[in-house]
């Protein structure tokens, strides 16, 4: 397995040169996570553990729990837990997210529920049937709802949050409705939304000659544990500038 070693904000991450890699969606779903105080995190689906590593340096004096299934990104996770100093507050677990809940003992200890003040995700938004299948295993499992459809990691947030507990995730908007359903069955009232558009372009015009110059790529969602009905639509981010550099609030996102 070929590692390359990759800085990002304030953390450095150990990589497979071919096969999952983290993108922007992890840094978007990073800096939309918004509270005044955190004591536990979790992580659902970390992979090699970047939005908890990047939460943990941004919440200091919380402690992260970093939840992955496949065995070789649960060890990049270990690796990167150690290569950040982070040994003290951030843990990982090799687990089935769609069991979280069932048991509470042994090495399940960790997942027990209602002791988290934050889970966040970026789950598989693809349906099985849908799109060309990776023939990359990490890859595939994180596209595609293979081993996690998303009631299951619904069901998990809501387990592992404690009352008024918040969940940020990053979704796509042709799955709003579904998600919508999802939440408030999971019981976790969405609360705040922000869209994600590719490129801003004042003209109202697509460079390439297309239609929806202003369709949504991604949307961000902030979810309340026993929250009241509620919504608020935050102004659009745009990743691209007309010109193809990054948007002045995408270069801070990323800490430039």
């Amino acid at each position: 397995m070929t590692l390359t070693l990759d800085s990002i904000r304030d953390i450095k991450l150990y990589q497979r040169q071919r096969g999952y890699r983290f993108s922007l969606d992890a840094l978007l779903l990073h800096d939309f996570a918004r509270l005044q105080k955190v004591g536990r995190i979790a992580d659902l689906g970390a992979g090699s553990g970047v939005i908890g590593l990047l939460l943990a340096k941004k919440y200091p004096q919380s402690s992260v729990l970093l939840i992955e299934l496949q065995e070789g990104l649960y060890g990049l996770a270990l690796k990167n837990i150690a290569l950040n100093g982070l040994e003290s507050r951030v843990t990982a677990v090799k687990a089935d997210i769609r069991a979280i809940g069932d048991g509470c003992g042994g090495d399940a200890a960790d997942l027990c529920g209602g002791s988290f003040d934050m889970a966040v995700s970026n789950p598989p938004f693809r349906k099985a049937t849908t799109g060309r299948i990776s023939l990359d295993e990490e890859r595939a499992l994180a596209r595609h709802e293979l081993k996690l459809p998303f009631p299951a990691l619904v069901r998990a947030a809501g387990r592992l949050l404690k009352n008024r507990g918040r969940f940020f995730m990053i979704y796509h908007p042709e799955r709003l409705r579904e998600m919508f359903e999802a939440l408030r069955a999971g019981g976790l009232e969405p609360k705040r939304l922000r869209f994600v558009h590719g490129r801003y372009d004042p003209d109202g015009q697509d460079p390439h000659g297309g239609s929806g110059a202003f369709k949504a790529k991604m949307v961000l969602v902030e979810s309340v544990k026993g929250g009241r009905a509620g919504l608020a639509v935050e102004s659009p981010l745009f990743v691209y500038s007309p010109d193809g550099s990054y948007t002045p609030q995408v270069r801070r996102i990323y800490g430039l």
